[in-house]
């Protein structure tokens, strides 16, 4: 359950999911390297690199799960993707008052903090929110064929160690091959 309330030093990371993690829309051809999980009747290609990198972030972000799966990644993912603890989840009740479904969740759980976000699927409404914020925001936007890429840790450890400043709003989406 997310707990806005939790304090830390670390920036909060929210990691959608489906896009992210879970690789969808590739050609059928040319399936991306990664397991196949099913999850109550529905399969879902995990990334073979997706442990990997979450691992790596989680030393300087505060994962946090921002996903329709909401608890379903806790009973699902912690084991398969080798997490050392379960990340908090957010929770979507009821029509958002935004346009994005998922706004008004990282909104609320962000408060005040640095934060970054990666999705598949963000929109305008994602985007004006992260380049009016007072608090340092990084968009970072995933192929959903691809996923979470070397590339995007990279960017997102650098803009850690470079004081959370050089990239406002999104970062362009990478569809480079792991």
């Amino acid at each position: 359950m997310a707990n806005p309330a939790n304090t830390c030093d670390k920036p909060l990371l929210f990691v959608d999911i489906d896009g992210v993690i879970s690789l969808f829309g590739f050609p059928s051809g040319s399936r991306p390297a990664g397991t196949w999980l099913n999850v109550d009747g529905v399969l879902h290609l995990i990334s073979a690199t997706a442990s990997e990198h979450l691992l790596r972030l989680a030393r300087t972000f505060e994962l946090v799960w921002c996903s329709g799966w909401e608890d379903k990644a806790d009973e699902h993912l912690v084991h398969v993707l080798a997490l050392p603890a379960r990340p908090p989840f957010l929770t979507f009740s009821g029509a958002p008052s935004t346009a994005h479904w998922k706004l008004d969740a990282v909104m609320a759980h962000a408060g005040e903090r640095p934060a970054a976000w990666i999705d598949d699927a963000f929109d305008d409404e994602c985007r004006a929110w992260a380049a009016d914020r007072e608090a340092p925001t990084l968009l970072v936007a995933t192929d959903p064929a691809v996923g979470l890429t070397a590339r995007h840790v990279e960017v997102l450890e650098e803009w850690v160690r470079h004081g959370l400043a050089p990239f406002r709003g999104a970062m362009p989406s990478s569809d480079e091959p792991e």
